[in-house]
């Protein structure tokens, strides 16, 4: 720790810092799994038990512990600083030496482990829990995971030719699945394919399918429909002729990979950024608008970076004197703004989605607006 914070003040705020900041996020997690917990009681029946209720909900909690970091930040900043100013601490440390500008190097010191943990629990623990969850969740209840749309999970893929071998310009594939029954098995397969000039040439209905290593499906139990028009001098005298087949077994090269399926079938600020990037870049090759995603990817982005934010919310309340309210009028004053990050940072994603704001700016401007704050905030206390 000394190579990181080498001065003995340093050292001090940190360890007085993580400290309370680990006791409020344990608190401020054991709420919400509390909580979450009643709210599945009502869904426990059969095979899905009490404890497997309790495994399903604890295994959610690491993606709750990316959500409620910065507020615990906050909370623990707010705290640490009204202690320090009560105990004529803070006094000390401003008369030694430490300005605004040195306490603000240090509170980025202090954030950085936090940013790093935070990034781990949104790329890796999180994603790998949430899905080991839902698995737990799936097995015990005796179903698979399914979209929220009636109609299933549609994707579009770019379509090679009608019985997925060689090339067809311009070609276009949509594809239905109505449920996701592993990582590689898909249950209820509709298949709706155009050439390039839009005209139908086949629809393709398969009982299941599973995908290989090599990159293809293998659909099973197909009822395969396809399409012929004969020209005639007259256009609208276009004859058209249709083909029904039942094929045992069809072997299709897609780019909808059940990765891709996974991703659809869960919210954009579950996934993790690498499969939020992999997921846009299909959207943009495949033609189509994925405004939400990419919203949701510079979220994932910029958030393990809020905790910088709120340290520095936090460092006004040390330059405040003990008689300008108690240690608990503060915190709770850290709650409300923490809470208020939270609501106008959520708001944005959704006047960003409607007003087609760039996703860089609609993720940026909460942050960078609260920061603000905290830097008009040190101005005023250090002018009083």
């Amino acid at each position: 720790m000394r190579w990181l914070f080498p001065k003995i003040f340093e050292r001090y705020l940190a360890r007085q810092i993580y400290l309370i900041f680990g006791f409020t996020l344990f608190a401020l997690i054991a709420l919400f799994v509390f909580f979450d917990f009643i709210n599945e009681m009502g869904q426990i029946k059969g095979n899905y038990t009490t404890l497997i209720a309790f495994i399903h909900i604890f295994l959610k909690a690491p993606g709750r512990l990316v959500e409620i970091i910065p507020i615990a930040g906050l909370i623990g900043g707010i705290y640490v600083f009204a202690l320090m100013a009560s105990q004529s601490e803070f006094t000390i440390l401003r008369m030694a030496g430490l300005d605004i500008p040195r306490g603000l190097k240090t509170l980025v010191k202090i954030g950085i482990p936090i940013v790093v943990v935070t990034l781990f629990l949104s790329e890796v623990a999180g994603p790998y829990c949430e899905t080991l969850s839902e698995k737990v969740r799936s097995k015990a209840i005796g179903i698979e995971l399914a979209n929220s749309f009636k109609t299933g999970t549609w994707v579009k893929d770019k379509l090679i030719d009608p019985d997925g071998r060689g090339p067809l310009a311009g070609g276009i594939r949509y594809v239905n699945v109505s449920t996701l029954k592993n990582s590689e098995e898909i249950l209820g397969i509709r298949m709706y394919e155009f050439d390039g000039k839009r005209n139908l040439l086949a629809i393709r209905v398969a009982e299941s399918g599973s995908y290989d290593k090599l990159g293809f499906w293998d659909l099973r139990n197909v009822t395969e429909t396809t399409f012929d028009e004969t020209k005639s001098s007259n256009l609208l005298d276009n004859k058209f002729t249709a083909k029904t087949v039942q094929l045992p077994q069809v072997k299709l090269t897609s780019e909808v990979t059940p990765d891709i399926l996974k991703v659809l079938m869960i919210s954009p600020e579950k996934m993790s950024i690498v499969s939020l990037f992999r997921f846009i870049t299909h959207l943009e090759e495949n033609k189509q608008e994925g405004k939400n995603y990419k919203i949701a990817l510079w979220k994932k982005i910029v958030y393990p970076f809020t905790i910088l934010v709120m340290l520095t919310l936090a460092l006004p309340f040390g330059y405040l004197n003990a008689r300008s309210g108690g240690i608990s009028l503060k915190i709770f004053g850290g709650i409300m703004l923490g809470m208020s990050f939270q609501l106008v940072n959520t708001l944005f994603s959704h006047i960003g989605l409607l007003g087609s704001w760039p996703a860089p700016m609609t993720a940026i401007i909460p942050p960078m607006t609260y920061f603000i704050m905290g830097l008009f905030g040190l101005y005023w206390v250090s002018r009083k």
